[in-house]
């Protein structure tokens, strides 16, 4: 694993930060794609966003919503 420093830089109200150009290719990343941040015990992950992915997850909270006693009452067994 490659660690990076890079810069948080103000893009109008908000921030930006720049990613390595050897990075961008390593990971087929361009100007424009969308990424995910999440929050973890160690910091932040930055990862390429999947739409197959996402879209997985989006099912999986509904049925989540939906079945959330079953669950619970499944996870006690």
């Amino acid at each position: 694993m490659r660690v990076r420093e890079t810069v948080i830089r103000p893009i109008g109200n908000s921030a930006g930060v720049t990613i390595p150009k050897e990075t961008l290719e390593r990971y087929d990343l361009a100007p424009g794609d969308r990424i995910l941040l999440q929050e973890t015990a160690d910091g932040i992950l930055v990862t390429a966003f999947d739409p197959v992915f996402d879209k997985a997850m989006s099912v999986y909270r509904k049925g989540a919503k939906k079945y959330r006693n079953a669950m619970r009452e499944l996870s006690k067994r």
